[in-house]
């Protein structure tokens, strides 16, 4: 275990600066993959955590996050969790993000069964998306249908969605599969699938601000031509960008002088 981890030292532990009692605390969870000297590539899983108050608007379709926590492990999410649970532990107000992964969903209810989930919204369309290319034969037809279907999503008529998409005969196997898929998808998650009544409360309903976490924060240094790295290596040089990242530079630095 990260010898960090195991004393639970408070003073190792980055934090947010000026949560208000009232602030919405997000906190996304996705993985990615990293190539490993074990000739395979293995999951690091990464979380972003920040306010509300920090999503700042660039335009009316983009936003930008300007002060998060970062924190990464590859490996066992009985060390991963653990390890980003020592950063939540002072917020009320939760909001979490991510996709469809089971071991996201069943920590988020078994830890924190009053945080907002919610399913990112680019997910659930990437499924009727793919569901249309098998189903729909038209170049222009699936583009329409698969607009429709979201913006019905986005009213909160999921029910609805799942309603049509069961009275469509498939045209094929890979057609029936992708909407069996699909199908038990939404089922599984209808309850994170409230758009209409996420946006009315001003909350993000994507995970994007993860999803460029991913770039920033590990692959721009850790996915670089030629390298591999091993499962210590990679932990270590994932904790030192989160640190990094995360304005907590200062910490590593008392670490290297009390050394």
């Amino acid at each position: 275990m990260d010898p960090l981890i195991e004393k639970n030292l408070e003073e190792y532990i980055p934090k947010l600066t000026n949560v208000k009692k009232q602030d919405k605390v997000y906190v996304m969870v996705d993985g990615s993959f990293l190539p490993t000297t074990q000739k395979e590539w293995k999951e690091i899983k990464l979380a972003r955590i920040f306010t509300d108050r920090k999503i700042i608007p660039i335009s009316p379709k983009r936003n930008e996050v300007v002060d998060s926590v970062y924190v990464s492990h590859m490996g066992s999410v009985n060390t991963f969790f653990p390890k980003l649970e020592r950063h939540l532990v002072d917020y009320e107000n939760k909001v979490i993000i991510a996709d469809g992964a089971t071991w996201i969903w069943n920590w988020a209810d078994d830890n924190y069964p009053g945080a907002i989930q919610i399913l990112d919204f680019y997910h659930a369309k990437e499924k009727l998306v793919l569901f249309a290319k098998h189903q729909l034969k038209d170049v222009e037809q699936p583009t329409e249908w698969v607009n429709q279907m979201c913006s019905a999503l986005k009213e909160n008529k999921v029910e609805r969605v799942i309603s049509k998409i069961s009275a469509m005969r498939s045209r094929n196997e890979k057609a029936k599969e992708a909407k069996t898929k699909l199908i038990k998808y939404y089922i599984a998650h209808a309850d994170r699938m409230m758009y209409k009544s996420y946006r009315d409360q001003g909350l993000l309903i994507g995970s994007g601000p993860i999803e460029s976490a991913h770039r920033n924060v590990l692959q721009q240094r850790m996915k670089l031509s030629g390298q591999k790295w091993t499962i210590d290596g990679a932990n270590a040089m994932a904790n030192l960008r989160c640190y990094q990242k995360s304005g907590a530079w200062d910490i590593i630095e008392g670490i290297i002088k009390a050394a």
